[in-house]
């Protein structure tokens, strides 16, 4: 019961929109602005830095909290469903109709809470590709594709292996379009001079 009580849980933390709920407290839909994305880069765009960071480290947040509820409740392998869980939760969530971001910051919480190595590394390095290249979708990408050899690096056990290849493979399946832009040399970047406005136009939906 505890099990089915932690997965319900995470699934339920993951799922809130706090991107969605922060434009609604600034009186719009943040679903009609920019990109149309609910998560963090399209609310720093639109709604400004300091709402765009807020809305990350709540993401971020309900990750962690996550896996601490699964350690808390359960015990191994059970946290690792339920990080999965706030994976799912925060890409469908049920508030929105099964249509959230990109569980790219929830899984930043779910890393820092099951892999604290491995997030000691990623962490700092797509805060540097943001800093240098000013695109969001960039760092996610390359901090998906080296999570799971880091993991392995680092002695992570099989079944957080096979967490974190899912991880990355979600994100970088939710990242197509944006992985296509970045090829063609079109991905929006965001302007950290001039917080709430896009550097350049926004590509389109889903970013």
């Amino acid at each position: 019961m505890n099990e089915l009580i932690a997965l319900v849980a995470g699934y339920l933390l993951g799922s809130i929109p706090f991107g969605y709920l922060a434009g609604r407290v600034k009186g719009v839909d943040i679903r009609t602005l920019g990109s149309g994305n609910v998560g963090a880069a399209n609310v720093f765009r639109n709604l400004g830095r300091s709402w765009g960071i807020a809305v990350m480290a709540c993401d971020i947040g309900k990750g962690v909290v996550g896996v601490l509820i699964g350690r808390a409740l359960t015990d191994d392998p059970w946290p690792i469903f339920v990080a999965a869980a706030v994976m799912v939760g925060a890409i469908f969530p049920v508030w929105l109709r099964f249509r959230g971001g990109k569980g790219v910051a929830a899984g930043a919480g779910v890393m820092i809470g099951l892999f604290p190595l491995v997030s000691a590394l990623l962490v700092p390095l797509w805060l540097l590709i943001v800093l240098l290249f000013r695109i969001t979708s960039l760092a996610s990408v390359a901090t998906a594709v080296a999570f799971t050899p880091l993991a392995a690096a680092f002695g992570a056990p099989w079944q957080y292996l096979v967490l974190a290849g899912a991880m990355s493979l979600l994100v970088l399946l939710r990242h197509r379009a944006n992985i296509g832009r970045l090829l063609a040399g079109k991905e929006a970047r965001i302007d950290l001079r001039r917080p709430g406005r896009a550097a350049t136009p926004p590509p389109g939906p889903n970013v």
